[in-house]
């Protein structure tokens, strides 16, 4: 047996091996990895999600939250695991962040993770107390311009989705702010109630009730288009501001090396739940807009935002 036969025969064990797998996938627990705390809207969101998803699978979907450094722990469990299909992941742009913000990370998010599904998007809103005197954004941009260094704006970390949303429309109003990080949503709420921070660009489908209940301001929301719940607040672009949109997406993704029959029959599983009633009721609750995309698609936005961020980071001076 020569050497080049020998190499070709092993390989098609090897091809064979995963074509099998894929057919009989899945035939046991699938564990997915949220790689932040239980309660934020990164959890909430794909919860939603992997619940139906279980159900059209047949196979239990394990939900382990494996918070820490900006979901770079979690997310890089996933990208070293097995790809056989039973390990996945669900992760928001925070995964788009974290490369320029933690540059000796263990795994790279763009080589080392396969994009599957893509869940949804939403808004980020910017949120202020209401004893500050600001009634629109055009006020408070000019108030911020005119008082160097006077406002502070609070988020749930360094290099999270809600910090990039207030730092690109920082940037491109032209005022300067103090970033105060919490460990929290909660603490970061609880501060602008008490009118001991000004701004926080909050996720809607938190800052919805604190709205309707009067017990906030909203000054303009993070994305190009208007909320479906908050038609009155205006966009970045309503103002006039270049590039200083944002949204928060949130996915499904498998290691890199995960058969493509797997990702397939995954993406196709997802996409049946996604327009599932039910499932778009729940996430409408939860101010989720659809976003449907292919996994190359979705693999191609990766990209693209991973190097928007670098230059963006770059730009606000963002360190850990």
């Amino acid at each position: 047996m020569t050497r080049s036969f020998r190499v070709v025969l092993i390989l098609s064990i090897v091809f064979a091996g995963f074509a099998a797998q894929a057919e009989t996938w899945p035939s046991r627990m699938i564990k997915a990895t949220i790689p932040f705390g239980a309660g934020s809207a990164a959890d909430v969101v794909p919860r939603l999600l992997f619940d139906r998803l279980a159900v059209e699978l047949g196979q239990p979907i394990v939900i382990e939250n494996r918070a820490g450094a900006g979901g770079t722990v979690g997310s890089g469990l996933v990208a070293k695991a097995d790809p056989d299909g039973y390990s996945i992941l669900s992760n928001s742009n925070a995964l788009t962040i974290a490369p320029a913000i933690f540059p000796n990370l263990a795994f790279d998010a763009a080589r080392d993770l396969a994009s599957v599904l893509m869940i949804g998007s939403t808004a980020n809103v910017m949120i202020v107390p209401n004893s500050r005197p600001w009634k629109t954004i055009r006020d408070f941009i000019a108030d911020a311009k005119g008082k160097p260094g006077s406002i502070s704006y609070g988020s749930v970390g360094i290099g999270s989705a809600v910090h990039i949303s207030s730092e690109k429309f920082r940037l491109a109003a032209g005022f300067e702010a103090t970033h105060i990080p919490y460990r929290g949503g909660g603490e970061v709420i609880a501060d602008i109630l008490g009118g001991r921070i000004d701004f926080y660009f909050c996720p809607l489908a938190t800052a919805l009730p604190l709205i309707r209940e009067g017990q906030v301001r909203a000054l303009v929301v993070s994305t190009a288009k208007r909320a479906t719940e908050l038609p009155d607040v205006p966009t970045p672009v309503d103002v006039g501001l270049k590039d200083a949109d944002s949204a928060i997406w949130f996915g499904v993704l498998v290691p890199s090396k995960t058969p493509r029959e797997i990702v397939d029959k995954l993406h196709a599983a997802g996409t049946k739940v996604l327009a599932d009633p039910v499932t778009q009721e729940g996430l409408k609750k939860l101010a989720i807009e659809p976003m449907p995309m292919s996994p190359g698609e979705m693999d191609a936005l990766l990209k693209r935002e991973i190097a928007a961020n670098f230059e963006l980071i770059k730009a606000a001076g963002i360190k850990p």
